[in-house]
């Protein structure tokens, strides 16, 4: 009996020594993939930051080469404008035929001009009022969008023209265009 009490001790022995083997290989095989996939997700995460960093190179470098032919067009756009020396009677010109296209009556108009400095430009406010019905007034706020000179309204004040009976309207309009300065 003792030998078979022996016998079996040797056999549980051999047996917890094979669980405790087979235990710690499936402990590193677990530690080995966990490492593999967490290698994987590194490696994805760098392409994607691979792919966004060579998007933002080509982006740079079509800016780049781009940058002479945006000059062009600022040059050209700015040689667009009116001459400060010629500019006030033409922009006087021009609101005056926008007005008169539109069935209104220009009756005031007051420039005032300002120097932007590091640029031949110079920012003209411009106070004008024109009078007529309220179609005519939108006629003329709709032909100062599409002129082909640039005039930015910043405001406008309307009131009824209390003289006159036949609904018509005196708008005051305050906006700014910019001249090319000598």
């Amino acid at each position: 009996m003792r030998r078979e009490f022996t016998f079996q001790k040797r056999g549980i022995i051999v047996l917890l020594a094979a669980l405790i083997v087979a235990d710690i290989t499936l402990g590193a095989y677990s530690w080995n993939l966990s490492s593999a996939q967490s290698a994987q997700q590194e490696l994805a995460a760098l392409q994607r930051t691979e792919k966004l960093l060579k998007a933002d190179i080509e982006y740079a470098q079509r800016i780049r080469r781009d940058i002479p032919d945006i000059q062009k067009n600022c040059d050209r756009y700015e040689h667009s404008m009116f001459p400060e020396s010629a500019g006030y009677s033409s922009v006087t010109a021009d609101l005056g035929a926008i007005a008169a296209k539109s069935g209104l009556r220009l009756e005031t108009t007051s420039f005032r001009g300002v120097d932007i400095k590091g640029h031949a430009l110079k920012e003209i406010s411009i106070d004008t009022s024109v009078s007529g019905n309220y179609r005519g007034i939108v006629q003329f706020l709709n032909g100062l969008q599409r002129s082909s000179n640039l005039y930015a309204v910043e405001s406008l004040s309307a009131k009824s023209d209390a003289q006159n009976q036949g609904g018509l309207l005196r708008v005051s309009v305050h906006l700014k265009t910019y001249f090319r300065a000598a």
